[in-house]
């Protein structure tokens, strides 16, 4: 007979029949119509001296290992205090201030999953691609990289376009400079206070706008042609693959969702005064997770390249002639001019011969070209 509303008892009855040891358990189970099973189940679970241990127990969820209140008041205020971090990241920072029971960041996900304090983000609609041939980046220094974090208006209505620098292998936030006016005259003074400061990369990685390139010969700019001279390697990523650059883009991001959270400026100096309190906080507060939660600030150190200014005069190799560019930006072979990059006019390059008719053409220890004296023509070292 199954079970029916009087489970209970009938759970004692088959209880009973099993103490009674006139019938095998087996064949007690078949006249009460359950399985072995179930039957060794409630014989395991009864207990003379408790008249409740054969009903039904709850199937709710048990919370014996739940968070404590002050821990999980504790977590909603830091996560109130930097809403655009992530259970990692506040995880790794009660760690870092030596706070004891703090729970898997999973718990903590599901703590503001359930406080309404996760925003789920659409999945990139890219898949990453073969990355391009870049320097390595092994050591702070080896590489920084450098680039506008698009615009944002003001209450008056100018554009400002913060200049960020950041270090490949710390990513340490070295500049966040606000300005009206993206360009060379505005990045080179700031590029030499850091050097100044910090020391100098061995390479300094950009896109391919300006002011970091040009037209011409290895995209050839003011700013590369200044940095060449001052023992810098100006690095270009690929047109397009923004990607090539991701870990200074990442940092845009960051610094895009904290931008969106704060009413427009209304000055420069307002808004450098907010760029300031947040590359403190990325830098020396913010955990990072490929720094294994340490913080950018306490992983990098200066460069020991003294930033000295740029050489008046560029080393030139032996056996090679030196030709000073035209102020258009070209030479002139034979009575026929080729034009090389207007970056480079009034500076003094080298030609040497490699081949019969072939001469290499290079600015310091940077081969730019090659000349092909036959059929004059250039052709392209990039």
């Amino acid at each position: 007979m199954p079970w029916t509303e009087t489970v209970t008892m009938q759970r004692l009855q088959f209880v009973a029949a099993c103490l009674e040891g006139n019938l095998p358990v087996a064949e007690v189970c078949r006249r009460f119509n359950i399985s072995r099973k179930t039957g060794y189940k409630w014989l395991a679970r009864f207990s003379p001296d408790d008249t409740a241990s054969l009903a039904d127990r709850s199937r709710a969820r048990h919370h014996q290992n739940s968070t404590p209140e002050p821990m999980v008041q504790l977590l909603l205020d830091t996560k109130q205090q930097h809403p655009l971090w992530g259970p990692d990241k506040i995880r790794q920072r009660l760690l870092n201030l030596n706070i004891t029971g703090v729970p898997a960041a999973s718990t903590i996900g599901e703590l503001f999953r359930v406080h309404g304090l996760v925003k789920k983000r659409r999945p990139p609609a890219f898949k990453s691609t073969r990355p391009h041939e870049l320097h390595t980046v092994a050591h702070p220094n080896d590489v920084w990289s450098a680039d506008f974090k698009g615009k944002f208006t003001h209450t008056g209505g100018r554009w400002c376009h913060p200049f960020t620098l950041t270090d490949n292998c710390s990513r340490i936030v070295l500049a966040c400079d606000a300005t009206y006016m993206p360009d060379g005259r505005f990045v080179i003074p700031c590029l030499e206070r850091v050097f100044r400061e910090c020391g100098m990369p061995q390479v300094l990685r950009t896109d391919n706008g300006p002011p970091f390139a040009g037209a011409g010969l290895w995209g050839l700019s003011q700013m590369s042609i200044w940095l060449i001279k001052c023992g810098v390697l100006p690095e270009r990523i690929r047109p397009g693959k923004p990607t090539e650059n991701g870990r200074h883009e990442r940092m845009h991001r960051t610094l895009k969702d904290a931008l969106k959270r704060h009413t427009k400026f209304t000055s420069l100096e307002e808004q450098q005064a907010w760029l300031d309190a947040w590359r403190s906080e990325f830098n020396d507060i913010r955990p990072h997770k490929a720094l294994g939660g340490k913080t950018p600030g306490s992983v990098w150190y200066p460069s020991e390249r003294i930033f000295t200014g740029p050489l008046k005069a560029m080393p030139v190799p032996d056996d090679a002639r030196t030709l000073r560019v035209s102020v258009k930006g070209d030479l002139c072979f034979n009575s026929t001019r080729i034009f090389l990059s207007e970056a480079l006019r009034g500076e003094w390059i080298w030609m040497k011969q490699v081949e019969e008719d072939l001469d290499e053409i290079g600015f310091g220890e940077l081969i730019l070209a090659r000349y092909d004296r036959r059929n004059h023509r250039i052709i392209r070292a990039d």
